[in-house]
């Protein structure tokens, strides 16, 4: 191997449920690490494991596997659904956090049974800012330890023999021999190295000691990606594969040096917004979120942010924004410098009223959302969004207004809204049945200190739990939609039912009031 690259091959290979564990956290939902915790995705024949704990394999479950036979297998798994789309976009942005150590970073996205997470470095001319390629590993795999992440790195001459010794070869390794590697290192995917293990050939060294004639001859019509000869020679390094990354995002800042310190930035934040819409125009961007920041004359910073319903370029709109938290800002005594920037930015053409000359209505509910927001709070203006749940509480979330983004809505009931109560309760609150009957809802009930007679009811329609995320036991409910004497229209349901070995006589509760 005749190269003097230094690669850098960082693997992750419990991003997915580490990132979902974290996600948890911050919401307070962490759950005990000796509790078997899985995500699942759809696949061929059903929800498959995408993505499992420590608990988990030590509970026998598989990466890949269905998730009726790990539920039968472990009845306290806890499952929930990954987010591939969401695994990328935090990867990339790891790509970029993981520059402190070179300017050459990418994600490396090879997958195979399943999926493979990892970054690749090109570190060369950097290891003497970290005092040797030894040390600087190490401070990669603690700097990933802070973020919650555990990783496997190794450092090799090319792409190819850094990923290789990354999953398969010592803790670290530098420059190792990949001759005793298995074929599986290729990055190959299961079928090839299937057949490869069948032809005898189990390590890398066995496949570099076969005539490279009789490889082209019997891979000829292998994708290269796939081909055993051209990843041999990626990972030998006759052939190129260089780390090629991504251009860095454009920074959309405008800033404004004062001669002299001040302690109230509203006269100038009408330039600095006005500066930044035009580099917007220029990009045919807008902003979503956008952060002044003062530096003051002490050396220490003071910053506010504000959020746009829709992105928006307009420049009294912004200004606008920041009208209500100027006064958060803490000036010290004073500042000499103001900076304006857009921290979340969206792609935004070229905008047309119509030929009447009226304005855009979308544009308008936008701008009252922002006003309504910068007044009353981010939590007080929410819009309802579906969620792919047949449990009535599930079935819909609180979201930001005019947020449009798509949502797997393929399991949601197709039943029309008025088949819901227009008001749905928090949490069911239970009633006293008074005069129950066998079949239907109880004849008269209490609920809050008041008696209802049920005078006609409608139903029931059956609901049973969702055993991907409810617990062992949780009991399936009956719908009904009564009307009492005095025209009352309520939404009630039993919880469970007799002998069916999941607790003792059904309860009722009421979810929701119809109009």
């Amino acid at each position: 191997m005749k190269t003097e690259r230094r690669i850098v091959s960082i693997w992750l290979p419990n991003f997915p449920i580490e990132r979902w564990q974290k996600a948890q956290a911050r919401l307070g939902n962490d759950l005990p690490d000796d509790l078997p915790q899985v995500l699942a995705v759809e696949g061929t024949h059903g929800p498959v494991v995408h993505a499992l704990n420590r608990a988990a394999a030590l509970a026998g479950v598989t990466d890949g596997a269905r998730m009726e036979d790990m539920r039968a297998l472990c009845p306290d798994l806890q499952v929930d659904f990954a987010d591939p789309e969401g695994d990328r976009t935090a990867l990339d942005r790891l790509t970029l956090w993981a520059r402190r150590w070179c300017p050459w970073t990418v994600a490396d996205d090879w997958a195979a049974a399943g999926s493979d997470h990892g970054l690749i470095l090109d570190t060369t001319g950097s290891d003497h800012i970290w005092a040797g390629e030894p040390a600087m590993l190490a401070e990669m795999e603690a700097s990933f330890s802070l973020l919650g992440f555990s990783v496997r790195l190794a450092l090799g001459p090319t792409w190819g023999a850094a990923w290789a010794q990354a999953r398969f070869g010592a803790v670290r390794a530098i420059c190792a021999d990949p001759a005793p590697l298995p074929v599986a290192a290729l990055r190959l995917d299961g079928e090839t190295v299937l057949l490869l293990n069948r032809l005898g050939l189990r390590t890398i060294g066995h496949l570099a000691n076969l005539p490279r004639l009789s490889l082209a001859r019997r891979f000829s019509r292998a994708a290269p990606a796939q081909s055993p000869l051209i990843r041999l020679d990626q990972m030998t390094g006759h052939l190129p594969e260089p780390v090629s990354p991504p251009e860095d995002p454009t920074v959309f800042r405008a800033d404004a040096r004062l001669a002299e310190p001040i302690f109230d930035p509203t006269h100038h934040l009408p330039a600095l917004c006005l500066a930044l819409c035009t580099q917007f125009a220029n990009a045919h961007k807008a902003a979503r979120r956008l952060r002044l920041t003062v530096y003051r004359t002490d050396g220490t910073i003071s910053r506010i942010e504000a959020a746009c319903a829709s992105a928006s370029r307009d420049a009294g709109h912004l200004v606008f924004l920041f009208r209500d938290r100027l006064e958060k800002i803490n000036p010290g005594y004073g500042f000499d410098m103001i900076s304006l920037e857009a921290t979340v930015t969206e792609s935004l053409g070229t905008q047309q009223v119509d030929l009447a000359g009226s304005t855009d209505t979308g544009l308008e509910l936008a701008h009252l959302v922002d006003r309504l927001t910068a007044r009353f709070g981010r939590d007080a203006v929410t819009q309802l969004q579906p969620v792919a749940s047949h449990i009535p509480e599930r079935a819909e979330i609180r979201a930001a207004p005019l947020d449009h983004q798509q949502r797997d809505n393929t399991t949601v009931s197709a039943l029309p809204r008025a088949e819901r109560p227009q008001r749905l309760l928090e949490h069911p609150e239970e009633i006293n049945v008074l005069y129950a009957v066998p079949e239907g809802p109880p004849a008269q009930f209490q609920w809050r200190r008041r008696s209802y007679r049920v005078a006609r009811y409608q139903g029931p329609e059956r609901i049973a739990p969702e055993w991907w995320q409810d617990r062992p036991g949780t009991r399936l409910r009956d719908y009904f939609k009564v009307e009492d004497e005095a025209g009352h229209r309520l939404w009630i349901y039993r919880e469970g039912l007799h002998d069916d070995g999941r607790g003792g006589n059904p309860r009722w509760f009421l979810h929701g009031i119809f109009a």
